[in-house]
């Protein structure tokens, strides 16, 4: 075992502090802070039952939780899986069922050897079979406190969905006056008011109290016309309440009990039948446990002669004595058989509580093991994902184990991953982090690539028919050669989005935003020479047959001059302050986002303005042009075209700036193809419409018609 192991005081408080209350009724049995039962071993758990609660005579349903955890360790202490090559040892403690015998008792455990671990420190733990109390959850108040039974956090909201499913709306209630009665008819109360149930009255006694207050009580309760009692009652307050109830005569009660007394084999008596027959409540889940029944079939005092307990043990269960001359009173023999007896000693129909003790030593013996396995207590790395952190006015081996924050591993101290690692979900080590971009293998990055390529085949489609009918009259009136360079600069529009996609490299993220910008400047450019074309051919004086020479230089001139500037923008923006690929690791802890840093924003945001003042100007030709001859007004179009264009990029500058990630791509990206199938249909639908639908309006008698009854 090595010199580190030592005996320690490892305390299952079998305790039921918050079931008693003060009572000196036990004292005369023994002190509490002496074992009653005791073994060595490396290690002693500790345990404390009300053997005695109210009078001289042994408890035993008590006796039986004792065996059960003798049996427990007996049965670790034979183990060659848990606890290996380590003998467990106990003291049986007296607790009284009452508050101050019980803390009696725990000091006994604590105090009765100088145990240590790794010569400093020494170590209590709390583990309960028996108390209930939902205040004992709170983990500020009772850090260290565990237990095998469910809290009355969930009994009390049970007994009222109980109450309520049998329509029981009126009803009284008595409670234990102490922390496990006060806190759980707290919390029934509570429940019974949310599911409509009115509680009449609720009174508290004690088994130590006055007996004038429980006369009182059961007054109360007989004046009442409540016909339902809920009973939140330790075994010792229904005991004392069931006999006043017998002296008084108090029948006709429907009773509704807590976990404490409902399941109690004692009161299944002909003499409490006239009061308790048909009553409800919830039991603690029952067990089995292989080999128990053969364990306290052995017990005798023959076990140990010296122990007290034992033989009135015996005493109380064959009704004898040991060396008693007394006249009435048969002698024991020590050989009489435990087989025989029928008895709650005996009795493992219902293992509940049994069950619970059974279970905390196991809980002890395997936290005891994981602590050995982890060497001596000042060197012990916590589970992965916890750092030691000491204990404030404790030895400096004693720490809590505290969970490591995101993005750290767990080791004597937690430390930090390198900034592109993050934590596993153990905390256990350092990974690289998942790196996110818009990609090609996503579904949103698979549709919106489909939708590029989608609207590029959809304008070479256009294409082809405006080269299928270039020498017909609408297409002629259209202005042929801006139609199909407005054409190629949508195709330009529709394909660059997919420099969006990918995982950024220098190249894409230099031709993401400048061959866009690139693109629809040139694309505005041919919308605007082409507007102000309209606008010249019905606004000039001269003949409409000499307009044509002189327009073409100035259109072709116009989408020159707008588009180089453009250009000129990007070259410089190229030139001292280019995009280039970023890791994000400041917005997601956990993840990287590769994206493209723009350089200059204030580049980026001047492409952007000057877009918007061509577009701007566009509109506003356009609009002047509204009131043109109905059969040839592609000024309406276009005014449409740049509403919806404006739109779309008014729009996208809030959603761009506040889009996280990936997203932010996907943002600029359903912009461009927004605005760009904006663009087609609004000026190419009407035009394709009478192309191939309604060929008898292409004629130039149809296109100028209106204008010809005017002039006329």
């Amino acid at each position: 075992m090595g010199d580190w192991i030592c005996v320690i005081s490892l305390l299952i408080v079998i305790l039921r502090f918050f079931k008693a209350e003060n009572d000196s009724s036990c004292e005369m049995y023994g002190s509490p802070e002496v074992s009653l039962l005791s073994k060595e071993g490396d290690f002693i758990i500790g345990g404390a039952f009300s053997i005695y609660s109210q009078t001289s005579v042994i408890n035993l349903r008590e006796f039986r939780f004792v065996q059960t955890m003798m049996f427990a360790i007996e049965e670790i202490n034979n183990s060659s899986e848990l606890l290996p090559d380590v003998s467990v040892g106990y003291r049986i403690f007296d607790s009284c069922g009452s508050t101050l015998p019980s803390t009696r008792a725990a000091m006994g455990l604590m105090n009765g050897e100088e145990n240590t671990w790794s010569k400093n420190c020494s170590s209590v733990h709390a583990i309960s079979h028996f108390a209930t109390c939902a205040c004992l959850s709170n983990r500020k108040e009772y850090p260290f406190f565990f237990r095998t039974i469910p809290s009355d956090y969930y009994q009390s909201r049970a007994l009222a969905k109980l109450v309520k499913h049998f329509g029981w709306t009126w009803v009284g209630a008595v409670r234990s006056d102490n922390d496990y009665g006060n806190n759980g008819m707290a919390t029934f109360i509570e429940a019974a008011n949310q599911e409509g149930i009115c509680v009449e009255y609720s009174e508290a006694i004690s088994r130590t109290g006055s007996r004038e207050n429980v006369e009182r009580v059961v007054r109360v309760i007989r004046r009442g016309t409540a016909s339902v009692l809920v009973a939140f009652l330790a075994q010792g307050e229904m005991d004392v309440l069931l006999d006043e109830v017998l002296t008084q005569n108090l029948t006709g009660l429907q009773w509704v009990g807590s976990e404490s007394w409902i399941t109690a084999n004692y009161l299944a008596k002909k003499r409490y039948a006239g009061i308790l027959t048909g009553s409800l409540g919830f039991a603690i889940r029952k067990a089995k446990i292989s080999g128990l029944l053969d364990f306290l079939l052995k017990v005798n005092p023959g076990q140990d002669p010296q122990s007290n307990l034992l033989r009135e043990f015996w005493e109380t269960t064959f009704g004898c004595s040991f060396g008693s001359s007394t006249p009435g009173t048969k002698s024991c023999s020590g050989f009489e058989r435990l087989q025989d007896a029928n008895n709650a000693f005996t009795d493992v129909s219902e293992l509940r509580i049994s069950n619970c003790v059974y279970k905390a030593v196991y809980a002890v013996a395997h936290a005891l093991h994981s602590l050995l396995k982890c060497g001596p207590s000042g060197d012990s790395n916590c589970l992965p994902g916890f750092r030691q952190a000491i204990m404030k006015g404790k030895p400096i081996c004693c720490f809590s184990c505290v969970p490591c924050a995101g993005g750290e591993i767990n080791s004597a101290e937690c430390s930090q991953c390198p900034s592109e690692y993050w934590s596993n979900v153990n905390h256990s080590k350092c990974v690289p982090k998942v790196i996110e971009f818009l990609s090609y293998g996503e579904t949103m990055g698979a549709l919106l690539t489909a939708f590029s390529l989608c609207g590029a085949s959809l304008t070479l489609v256009v294409l082809c028919v405006f080269f299928r009918f270039r020498h017909t009259p609408l297409v002629k009136a259209s202005n042929s050669e801006l139609s199909f360079l407005l054409l190629f600069s949508l195709t330009l529009c529709f394909l660059c989005s997919l420099a969006f996609i990918g995982q950024p490299t220098a190249w894409s993220c230099m031709l993401r935003h400048t061959a866009c910008g690139v693109a629809f400047a040139l694309c505005i450019s041919c919308i605007l020479a082409k507007t102000i074309t309209v606008v010249m051919a019905f606004k000039a004086k001269r003949p409409a047959n000499m307009f044509p020479q002189c327009s073409a230089p100035l259109q072709r001139t116009s989408v020159i001059g707008c588009t180089l500037i453009q250009v000129f923008i990007c070259v410089i923006w190229l030139a001292f302050a280019p995009p280039f690929p970023h890791k994000n690791i400041v917005y997601a802890n956990e993840k990287i986002i590769l994206q493209c840093f723009l350089g200059s924003p204030l580049a980026f945001w001047v492409v952007m303005a000057y877009i918007g003042f061509l577009a701007l100007l566009c509109f506003i030709l356009a609009f002047l042009g509204r009131k043109l001859p109905d059969n040839f007004n592609e000024a309406k179009f276009i005014t449409f075209s740049m509403l919806i264009f404006s739109a779309v990029w008014l729009t996208f500058i809030p959603a761009y700036v506040s889009s996280p990630g990936k997203f932010t791509v996907a943002v600029e990206i359903f912009a461009i193809l927004a605005s760009s199938f904006g663009l087609l249909f609004c000026i190419f639908a009407p035009k394709c419409y009478i192309l191939l639908l309604k060929p008898e309006r292409n004629t130039k008698k149809h296109l100028m018609g209106r204008n010809q009854s005017r002039t006329q």
